[in-house]
């Protein structure tokens, strides 16, 4: 029997199933006669006690159990068609060689004497927001103003939101040092965090000067871009007048740096190679990252600005313009040199608001997505259905809701049966999509539960990957136990309830001399062990760890779950105690 055949069968039982065991509950009254029925002696509360838990589950408890793994395999099924569908996106677009030169039209700006033709160049406002940002300042400020640029048509924009004293004082320093050097710099600050970020780039618009600028690039304060950052993208938007966005792609300078930066470059990889790559390839759609993106100002202006209603002002203003028919474009080979936060409490904040976040917006622009008129109804369906609902909700809960919580609980029912392809193909060949999007991935194969097929994995992938070939697993594992947060999250921002609007800036070291940032670790004051303590992943981790015992003592052992339970019980530990990143 065909997966799909199986899956139609199984979800029509298990809802068949519900409903009659509910309708049992409702008319049945042999369900509560035999507590009445027994005698009332201590003797028999053991017993009453038994015959009440049989009865619960077999009534409601298992059928409500069988119903939620139908609901969980429709989701898997429904993201591996989403996933399985980007892949084919991606592999036409590296198959037939699609890039954006080819589809849009592009001329290279004129190099031979830049100053001399400086007239033929559009004004553009570089600008650069931050907040206590003295460990990167310098470096971020120095790579925009080396910028390839005509002096006179170029603007840099330095936003300094800092509430410390040092900081601040540093970024006006290394301002005045360049604008000594000729380069055309603005120092801006304000008196408030209003909108925070969205705030200091709203502010920073109003200055007179921006209204002779015709486009505006945003870096961050970790940023920094190429000289040639300006060549590459601003001609698109010169020659394509539906253009609103040229968005490049980040390349961290400290990915090695600890476990915890690897594991977020394999997924911040896949997010870049794979989603954005499709979203601006198939319907000129995607999120804007916030920072490393050329924006037509007149665009930006026509969508109303920057807006503070949610804490992804960089994803809203994307929707917001797409709304309005502009047309976004991905550049892949466009790398902009960051960094990734290597605490583990910065990630968690970080992680908090790109979940929160989408979820919030979605509440939001759901209804305006719905009734715009310059969107055509495959784009409103790709914007509502692929980009928000399948990535941004039902990933997490997917994640989260089965693999941590629900697929382990089948251990503990040995009525409600999981199918083996659910269990083992359909996670397994999801992940194949996915690592296809990161090689340094290949290996989380592994999240499927069958032993030799993860050996097997393991020595065919060997030939592709060295020196990360161990991470692939410890990827699994940390994703799955940072479906919690995100879960939470993903909650908060649904409901609009409470750290919904929590913006906490990710903490950055800089990238110097290795010497430098070990030096700075070890340096950092000590951290309390009850501030690195998270108890929602120790019980989890308990949970876990109970079932996987349960499995080895009283389980079949037909998928090796308790392999699975045993390391995810362990990742789990490791995240509750704090024992990642530096």
């Amino acid at each position: 029997m065909s997966p799909l055949t199986s899956f139609h069968r199984i979800a029509h039982d298990k809802f068949s199933s519900l409903l009659l065991s509910l309708s049992q509950v409702r008319s049945s009254k042999a369900f509560f006669h035999a507590f009445k029925s027994m005698p009332a002696s201590e003797d028999v509360v053991v017993t009453r006690i038994s015959l009440w838990w049989e009865q619960a589950r077999a009534l409601v408890v298992v059928p409500v159990f069988e119903f939620l793994v139908a609901l969980c395999l429709i989701m898997s099924v429904m993201y591996f068609v989403e996933v399985l569908c980007m892949g084919i996106v991606v592999a036409y677009v590296k198959l037939f060689k699609r890039k954006p030169e080819k589809v849009y039209k592009w001329e290279a700006m004129e190099e031979d004497d830049v100053e001399c033709s400086s007239e033929s160049f559009p004004m553009v406002l570089v600008q650069i927001p931050m907040y206590n940002e003295k460990e990167v300042c310098e470096q971020s400020i120095a790579a925009a103003c080396k910028i390839s640029w005509p002096s006179n048509r170029i603007i840099i924009q330095v936003l300094d939101d800092s509430t410390d004293s040092a900081s601040k004082e540093l970024v006006r320093q290394e301002c005045e040092r360049w604008s000594r050097e000729g380069v055309n710099i603005t120092f801006e600050i304000r008196d408030n965090r209003n909108g925070y970020k969205a705030g200091a780039l709203r502010e920073g618009m109003k200055h007179s000067y921006v209204k002779q600028c015709d486009y505006i690039a945003i870096f961050d304060a970790d940023f920094q871009p190429d000289p040639d950052f300006l060549h590459r993208t601003v001609p698109f938007l010169i020659h394509n007048p539906n253009l609103a966005l040229v968005q490049g792609r980040w390349e961290f300078v400290n990915a090695d740096q600890c476990m915890m930066t690897r594991l977020q470059e394999m997924s911040l990889g896949y997010h870049f190679t794979v989603e954005q790559q499709v979203g601006s390839s198939t319907f000129a759609f995607f999120g804007f990252n916030g920072t490393a993106g050329v924006w037509r100002i007149s665009a930006l202006n026509e969508s109303g600005g920057w807006n503070d209603q949610t804490t992804v002002e960089d994803m809203d203003i994307a929707v917001r313009a797409t709304l309005r028919g502009w047309k976004l474009l991905y550049i892949d080979d466009l790398k902009v040199k960051s960094e990734l936060p290597c605490s583990f409490n910065a990630l968690r904040s970080q992680q908090h608001r790109w979940t929160c976040g989408p979820a919030n917006l979605f509440r939001k622009m759901a209804g305006e997505i719905i009734r715009s008129e310059n969107v055509s109804l495959g784009k409103k369906l790709y914007m509502l259905y692929s980009f928000f609902f399948m990535r941004k909700v039902v990933a997490h809960i997917l994640t989260f809701c089965f693999y941590c919580v629900i697929l382990p609980a089948t251990v503990l029912f040995p009525e409600v049966t999981v199918p083996k392809w659910a269990a083992f193909y359909l996670p397994a060949l999801i992940t194949l999509f996915i690592a296809v999007g990161k090689p340094r991935s290949l290996l989380s194969l592994s999240c499927s539960f069958n032993t030799k097929f993860i050996i097997t994995c393991c020595i065919l992938m060997s030939c592709f990957v060295n020196r990360s070939i161990y991470l692939l697993v410890f990827w699994v594992l940390f994703e799955n136990a940072m479906s919690m947060l995100r879960t939470k999250a993903l909650v908060m921002g649904l409901f609009e309830t409470g750290r919904v609007q929590e913006w906490v800036v990710t903490e950055k070291l800089g990238d110097g001399l290795k010497t430098k940032l070990i030096a700075q670790v070890h340096n950092e004051p000590h951290v309390r062990f009850r501030d690195r303590v998270h108890v929602l992943e120790l019980v989890l981790g308990a949970y876990l760890l109970f079932c996987g015992c349960y499995d080895i003592i009283y389980g079949k052992n037909t998928l090796y779950l308790y392999v699975y339970l045993l390391l995810q019980s362990t990742a789990f530990f490791v995240v509750g105690f704090g024992f990642v990143g530096k």
